[in-house]
């Protein structure tokens, strides 16, 4: 099953920077047979890239992007996977800067279009 594929998700907190509730950083995620990729962009980023693998309710991915304010950034993390109670999924996010030892989390939500 292809979980991920073709779903949509937007950051609503971060340990590393401030969310903007206006123009949150968005996630479009693809799947085939457990292996995940996608783009992001949005309040600090201005384009992004991710791939990885989803094993369970556990996805692993390297991450890189372009930074609004210059320079770019790169990493990795780990989600869980979460349902809401409207049904909607949630991903809880610990990740790691290349070349920062802090870890981070974030939490984005799914968006449902209709």
């Amino acid at each position: 099953m292809n979980l991920l594929n073709g779903r949509r998700f937007v950051m609503v907190s971060s340990t590393a920077s401030a969310v903007d509730p206006e123009q949150p950083t968005a996630f479009d995620y693809w799947e085939a047979d457990g292996v995940v990729w996608g783009s992001y962009t949005g309040d600090t980023v201005t384009h992004g890239r991710f791939v990885g693998t989803r094993d369970g309710d556990v996805v692993s991915i390297a991450y890189a992007h372009a930074l609004k304010a210059g320079g770019k950034a790169g990493g990795q993390s780990n989600s869980r996977i979460e349902t809401d109670a409207d049904g909607r999924l949630r991903l809880i996010e610990e990740f790691q800067f290349e070349g920062d030892d802090t870890r981070h989390v974030s939490v984005c939500t799914e968006v449902v279009t209709t």
